[in-house]
C-alpha cells in the first residue's frame, strides 16, 4: 500500500479548504465510481519499464496541477462536502499480484462482477464512504502471463465522467512520456456554480422528487438477487431502431434517445411492472458544459457539470404505447437541459437538496459512451483491452452505454442492465428482435 503524495509544492497548507459546488454535492455524486482497465502481455513486451513505479511516479508528478484530489472530503456545519488539507494527505496506489493469466478472466469486452477483486476496498469499508478517504484509490494488479490490470476508483464529488477522462488522459500521457503533461490545463473554479441570492427555482425538477414506491418494479429488482446482462449493439442495429423511433414530427431524434426509450420499454415490457397506471420516471445524465454561454465554463474545467434530465411515463403507455412516443418523451427530456436549468437545479440544491437515492418507479441510463475510455488510458503499454466498470448489480435499476474497446472501433455500443434471473429472457427477446416495433408502428 503506497500513499502518493504531489511531486512538489502546491497552493494548499495544512487547515486550507476548497470549495466543492451544489452540483458536486448532489447525492448521486457521493460515490467512487470504480473502473478497471486491462493491459495484454504484448504491450508490456514493448515497455519494459516497472508498471507500478511509473504509474506511481507519473501520479505524484500529476498531483501537483491536480492537487485537490490530494484533499480529503469532510462536511461543513450546513452537511455540505468539502476538500480539506489535513494530515491525512494524498491518493493511494496498491500493488497485488495473481497467479492467473488474463485469458482465465473470462469476456474481457464487457463488465463482470467477478472481477470486483482488482479494485482496492478497505477491509469493513462502509458502502458509499466518501468522507476521509483517499480521493483516487489506484490497485495495479500484476497477472501470471505478463499482462495487468489498473483497478481506479475516482471520487465523483471531484470530477463528472469528462472531468475525470481529463484526469487520467494527463496521468497517461505524464508516465508514457516521463514528463508533466497536462492538455488543457486543470481547472478548479467551483465557485462558479454559487447559488443565486436569494435561490430562483424555474422548474419543477422532477428528477429529484421524492416518490413513495407504488409499483412491483423496485421490489422484483432488489428482493431477487440481480442478473447483470450486456449486449453488444451494432451500428447498424442502432440505425435501424433509430429510423423507427423517429417521432410524428419535423424535430426528429438521436441515437441515444431511440436506444434509451427501447431499453427503457422492453426494461419495463420484461419486469412486467404493475400498475399499469403507475408514473415510471427514465433518468439519465446531460452534460452541459456547451449549454454556459453566460459566462462560459474555462477550458480545462473538471468539476461536476452534469444535470438529471428525466421523463415520466405511465407503465401503460411504455407496454401498449409506440417506441416514437416513447423516444419523443427522452428527446424533450433532454432538450429541456438549459443554461437556465442548470441555475435552478444549483438553486433547488441550495434550498432542498435531497439526501439519499430516489429508486422509486426509476430506470437511471449512464451514457459512457462519450467518453474516451480508450483513448485516453495509454499509460506507455498501448490502449487497454477493456476499459469501464465492473459490476453493475450493487444499483440494479442503472443502465450503462459503454463503447465497444475492439481494435476495429465498428462503433458499437455494449448496453448494460441488470435484471431479475426471471426476465432476462424476456428482456432479450424485446431488446434485441424488431419485428414487434415495425408491426406495431404498421398498425397505428
Amino acid at each position: 500500500m503506497i500513499p502518493v503524495l504531489p511531486a512538489g509544492p502546491i497552493p494548499a497548507v495544512h487547515g486550507s479548504r476548497l470549495y466543492l459546488s451544489n452540483l458536486d454535492n448532489m447525492i448521486g455524486a457521493r460515490v467512487f465510481t470504480p473502473t478497471v482497465y486491462f493491459y495484454k502481455s504484448n504491450y508490456m513486451s514493448s515497455n519494459r519499464k516497472p508498471v507500478t513505479k511509473t504509474l506511481c511516479d507519473a501520479l505524484s508528478r500529476i498531483l501537483v496541477p491536480y492537487y485537490p484530489l490530494s484533499g480529503r472530503l469532510r462536511e461543513d456545519s450546513n452537511g455540505k462536502l468539502e476538500v480539506f488539507f489535513g494530515q491525512e494527505q494524498g491518493a493511494l496506489l496498491v500493488e497485488a499480484h495473481s497467479d492467473m493469466g488474463l485469458a482465465e478472466l473470462g469476456d474481457l469486452a464487457v463488465p463482470n462482477p467477478t472481477w470486483a477483486p482488482l479494485n482496492y476496498r478497505f477491509p469493513n469499508e462502509e458502502p458509499y464512504k466518501v468522507l476521509d478517504m483517499p480521493l483516487i484509490i489506484a490497485q495495479v494488479t500484476l497477472f501470471a502471463c505478463g499482462g495487468f490490470s489498473l483497478g481506479l476508483r475516482l471520487c465523483h464529488c471531484i470530477c463528472d465522467g469528462i472531468g475525470a477522462m481529463q484526469f487520467l488522459a494527463a496521468w497517461a500521457a505524464t508516465a508514457k512520456t516521463g514528463t508533466l503533461v497536462t492538455n488543457p490545463e486543470p481547472c478548479w473554479d467551483r465557485e462558479f456554480f454559487q447559488p443565486r441570492n436569494p435561490p430562483t427555482i424555474k422548474y419543477r425538477h422532477p428528477e429529484f422528487k421524492r416518490i413513495e414506491e407504488r409499483s412491483s418494479l423496485t421490489m422484483s429488482l432488489w428482493k431477487s438477487k440481480p442478473v447483470q446482462k450486456c449486449y453488444k449493439v451494432s451500428q447498424q442495429f442502432q440505425a435501424q431502431v433509430k429510423s423507427l423511433a423517429q417521432p410524428n414530427d419535423m424535430l426528429g431524434c438521436s441515437t441515444f434517445d431511440a436506444m434509451a426509450a427501447h431499453v427503457w420499454r422492453s426494461w419495463v415490457k420484461a419486469l412486467d411492472v404493475k400498475p399499469v397506471d403507475y408514473e415510471l420516471r427514465l433518468t439519465f445524465s446531460v452534460n452541459a458544459r456547451p449549454k454556459l454561454k453566460n459566462p462560459p465554463l474555462k477550458q480545462g474545467f473538471y468539476g461536476n457539470v452534469v444535470c438529471v434530465a428525466c421523463g415520466t411515463s405511465p407503465v401503460n403507455n411504455l407496454i401498449k404505447g409506440s417506441l416514437s412516443e416513447t423516444s419523443r418523451l427522452v428527446r424533450e427530456a433532454r432538450l429541456s437541459i438549459s443554461e437556465e436549468y442548470v441555475r435552478s437545479t444549483v438553486d433547488y440544491m441550495e434550498i432542498d437538496r435531497p439526501n439519499r437515492l430516489e429508486f422509486g418507479g426509476k430506470l437511471s441510463i449512464t451514457q459512457w459512451t462519450r467518453f474516451s475510455l480508450y483513448e485516453s488510458a495509454d499509460f506507455g503499454w498501448g490502449r487497454p483491452s477493456y476499459a469501464g466498470p465492473i459490476d453493475l448489480t450493487p444499483t440494479p435499476q442503472v443502465c450503462v452505454f459503454l463503447p465497444d474497446g475492439s481494435a476495429e472501433c465498428s462503433g458499437a455500443t455494449v448496453v448494460c442492465i441488470c435484471l431479475p434471473g426471471s426476465a432476462t429472457h424476456k428482456f432479450t427477446e424485446f431488446f434485441v428482435c424488431l419485428k414487434d416495433l415495425i408491426s406495431n408502428d404498421e398498425s397505428e
